[in-house]
């Protein structure tokens, strides 16, 4: 009788091999792709304009206007688009915010190429601009910390700012270099192209559940509010950047271009300071994707004492390398408080009310920035540049080490796997 023959056993398929990023949704995907685009144009476009502005014989305080003229609508439209974001589809919002903004960019790309944009002509569409960011960012926001899950947070964060902050690297070198070399009109005009590519991208983004309706827009606003305003580690350091962002915004947006102008190489060296901020944002941001620090809020507001190295450098009439070095520091603390700030905000905030509260973020942030960017040149006639320079550096300094007296501040913790997702995150105060 013949044996029959031995069944060979079935090889096994090899286990797949786990996706580098398996945690980035298509959401993620898009949105950070998007974000790279758009911000590869918008970090030369505050160069064109104030070289813009320079150009057609404006004054530091001209240039101080125009750029207030962009905040003020910010300020005013951002608790609407935070509304507007959490009873709309996110995306529907962020597609018509970049269109505007595009379209607006454009206009102004047009007027700069033909060399007759006047003053009201760039306060004008300077506004138009603010008021498509102000529409914008609660969505974005909304969306980003709503397309990865908790356990992943700090590293999509990261990997996220990664890819904005890069975009800063390229834009702010490349606006700098196209100011410089053919005009400011050429640089508005690549931000506007890359607004409506944005714009398409985002058009694919998946749609998010529709929101519950049948409640008034002023009662939405008036729970969001309630939220924001129950949290004292979050409008503390709201107040605080309410008063850093006008420093730092005066800084950026006009003392750092007339001393580019003045006592460095013009457009183009500023352009390499800002690529420096940038390469500091990047480098900080692949630190942050395996760093994870217990307390956030304390470990954040580290980062926030480096940002007003760049208004020193700029005082003491600092060498182009020291004043990229200390643009570079500066980009490095941005990065430490940004990832460690979303981290609090999405472990804290309820989903529903994500895009309200992070408007009143946006909003107290900013409420004094045009008004701070608006006396720039005035503060600089009456303090001397390099005077208002230090007193921007050394409010920053004080508002840093003011916020760290708050203990929720400084005990605010990270949860992990393990915490009751209703247990307070912040660690028990010392038994006196």
């Amino acid at each position: 009788m013949q044996s029959r023959p031995q069944s060979r056993p079935q090889s096994q398929p090899p286990p797949p091999h786990p996706r580098r990023f398996a945690w980035a949704s298509r959401n993620f995907r898009i949105q950070t792709a998007a974000t790279v685009i758009s911000g590869l144009g918008n970090a030369g476009a505050p160069i064109a304009t104030a070289f813009a502005v320079i150009g057609n014989g404006g004054s530091t305080t001209e240039v101080g206007y125009v750029t207030a003229a962009r905040l003020l609508p910010t300020v005013l439209l951002l608790v609407i688009g935070g509304a507007l974001a959490d009873r709309l589809p996110r995306h529907h919002v962020m597609v018509a915010a970049n269109l505007f903004s595009g379209l607006s960019q454009a206009v102004l790309a047009a007027l700069a190429l033909g060399g007759h944009a006047q003053l009201w002509q760039l306060l004008v569409l300077s506004a138009a601009g603010g008021a498509g960011y102000a529409l914008y960012a609660p969505a974005a926001e909304g969306m980003i910390l709503k397309s990865v899950p908790q356990e992943h947070a700090a590293r999509a964060f990261s990997v996220f700012r990664m890819g904005q902050n890069a975009s800063q690297i390229g834009g702010a070198a490349l606006g700098g270099a196209l100011t410089a070399a053919v005009g400011p009109g050429w640089v508005l005009a690549l931000d506007a192209v890359c607004f409506l590519i944005a714009a398409a991208l985002r058009f694919f983004l998946e749609a998010e559940a529709a929101p519950a309706a049948g409640t008034s827009m002023l009662r939405e606003l008036r729970e969001g509010w309630r939220e924001f305003a129950s949290r004292r580690w979050l409008w503390v350091v709201v107040l605080q950047f309410s008063v850093l962002v006008a420093c730092v915004g005066a800084v950026e947006s006009v003392y750092g271009p007339v001393v580019a102008k003045e006592r460095l190489g013009g457009a183009r060296d500023w352009g390499l300071a800002m690529a420096a901020y940038g390469v500091g944002l990047v480098v900080t941001g692949l630190l942050m994707v395996r760093w994870q620090p217990r307390r956030i809020l304390l470990v954040g507001n580290w980062g926030v004492f480096l940002f007003g190295v760049p208004a020193l450098a700029l005082a003491m009439a600092a060498p182009l390398p020291v004043l990229a070095a200390a643009m570079f520091l500066s980009g490095v603390g941005v990065t430490v408080f940004g990832v460690n700030w979303m981290v609090a905000l999405q472990q804290e905030i309820p989903a529903e009310m994500f895009s309200r509260v992070c408007a009143y973020d946006h909003l107290g942030s900013l409420s004094l920035a045009p008004l701070g960017i608006a006396l720039a040149g005035p503060a600089a006639d009456t303090l001397g540049l390099s005077g208002a320079l230090w007193a921007c550096a050394l409010i920053s300094l004080l508002l840093s080490a003011a916020v760290l007296l708050e203990p929720e501040v400084r005990r605010l913790a990270r949860r992990t796997a393990t915490d009751s997702p209703a247990a307070p995150a912040t660690e028990p105060a010392p038994i006196p």
